[in-house]
């Protein structure tokens, strides 16, 4: 496990700490490498598998795990999944070759905060870092042409005007609970109001709900 000397959380305090999970070494370096010439991150050091990652995570605590989904020791899942309960400040970015709604739909529903295919460049990824660092949840154009895509023939414009302001607000990468708080509701409410824009969109999470909104010109930011 190549992890370095951990950084110290004082003196970086302002930095994003990031944590690289791929078992391609040479891809993990040159992204490490890549990551670490922005004056705001710093990048604790680069992992290979699952395991790895949970003992790096729970020693390091970074802010944000760049994680493959495709691991030799666990599938995406499973890793994100453990991430999560070992570290759940910490936000998840998929980095992965698969570029199917299904995976994407998979992740995002395991907890997944971001979404970025290997096709992408440095520069597209370090955005990403940023952006779910900043609470935002990226995607990678070419994974949201295919949500989209995939949904062209179940789109439905029936919201009402306290489903599309959800929708609106979660487009931003809001939880149901900081929703809720926004606008004074219950979280069961904001998860109810939720489904329900699911269903009339025919989509399967947040994400191609988003999108879909977006592609037929019903969500205003």
């Amino acid at each position: 496990m190549d992890v370095g000397t951990p950084v110290p959380r004082v003196s970086e305090s302002k930095k994003i700490r990031v944590l690289i999970v791929d078992d391609h070494r040479v891809l993990a370096e040159l992204l490490a490498e890549a990551l670490s010439r922005d004056g705001g991150i710093v990048v604790l050091g680069t992992v290979g598998n699952s395991a790895e990652a949970i003992v790096a995570a729970n020693s390091m605590r970074p802010d944000v795990v760049v994680l493959d989904y495709d691991l030799p020791d666990a599938e995406g899942v499973e890793t994100l999944t453990a991430l999560n309960t070992a570290v759940p400040a910490a936000r998840i970015l998929i980095l992965t070759s698969y570029s199917s709604p299904v995976v994407l739909n998979e992740v995002m529903d395991a907890g997944a905060d971001g979404f970025v295919t290997k096709r992408n460049g440095s520069a597209e990824i370090l955005a990403a870092v940023h952006a779910v660092a900043s609470d935002q949840t990226p995607v990678s154009a070419d994974m949201m042409r295919s949500v989209v895509g995939s949904s062209a023939g179940r789109l439905g414009t029936d919201l009402t005007e306290r489903e599309l302001e959800i929708l609106r607000i979660a487009s931003l990468g809001r939880s149901n609970k900081a929703i809720a708080e926004e606008l004074h509701l219950s979280v069961n409410t904001v998860r109810n109001h939720m489904q329900h824009v699911l269903t009339k969109l025919g989509a399967h999470s947040k994400l191609e709900a988003t999108a879909i909104a977006a592609r037929i010109g019903i969500l205003r930011r």
